[in-house]
């Protein structure tokens, strides 16, 4: 036990915590944009489910994270898939196209929504974890891993549970979440392994490609939410 609490081990779990709570808001959006539609009496069920989907698959991720890194066009392909949960998640439901759906199908729905986001965003987030990590060495790698994604759980629930109660207040807010996962896209688009080397590593360009992917989801999100 008396490793557990040595200067390196108590650093590395405070940098796993930190990185979870920094990265982990864009996580909270994903989740409160799936289950926001969700009955009331739902809505909790869905985010714990979808927050602990996507700890268990962050967990399965670490034992990849840099050769998940070094993949040529995985990024890309992760970029379309967000830009399309993002466009999604703006477009209505249609409220009788539901009415063969009860809470459960629905529930589950929501969750997979959240851990097929999740399992998107999370590359850069588990190379960080991981990196962390590597500052304890040995077999403790995975347990600093594990405590630190179980400690944000708690985080990223509260955090998705305000995010809902401001899209219920706020319509707008929604919006934005979605416009957030096309941001997201952008930047991941442009840091795929396979266009890395070929561009310039400028910050302007960066910033760009998530203002573009932002206003792509935006601009197909009410395309779509207007034939609905």
């Amino acid at each position: 036990m008396e490793q557990f609490f040595t200067p390196s081990f108590l650093l590395a779990v405070g940098q796993v915590i930190m990185i979870d709570i920094l990265l982990g808001g864009d996580n909270a959006v994903v989740i409160a944009l799936a289950c926001r539609k969700l009955p009331g009496s739902l809505r909790t069920k869905g985010i714990v489910w979808g927050t602990l989907g996507a700890i268990v698959l962050r967990v399965v991720l670490i034992f990849f994270a840099l050769t998940l890194r070094e993949i040529p066009y995985l990024k890309l392909v992760g970029a379309l898939l967000l830009v399309w949960i993002g466009i999604k998640l703006l477009v209505p439901e249609d409220e009788d196209g539901h009415l063969d759906l009860d809470g459960g199908e629905r529930l589950w729905t929501a969750v997979k929504t959240v851990i097929v986001a999740d399992l998107v965003m999370s590359t850069d987030n588990v190379i960080a974890i991981a990196g962390a990590a590597e500052n304890v060495g040995g077999e403790h790698k995975m347990t600093l891993v594990i405590f630190g994604l179980l400690v944000s759980i708690p985080v990223i629930v509260a955090g998705s549970q305000m995010v809902i109660k401001l899209m219920d207040r706020f319509p707008f807010v929604t919006t934005l979440g979605g416009m957030l996962l096309g941001w997201i896209a952008g930047s991941m688009a442009l840091s795929d392994p396979a266009i890395a080397s070929t561009i310039p590593d400028s910050e302007v360009l960066h910033y760009a490609c998530g203002v573009a992917g932002a206003l792509l989801v935006f601009t197909l999100g009410k395309l779509m939410a207007r034939r609905t």
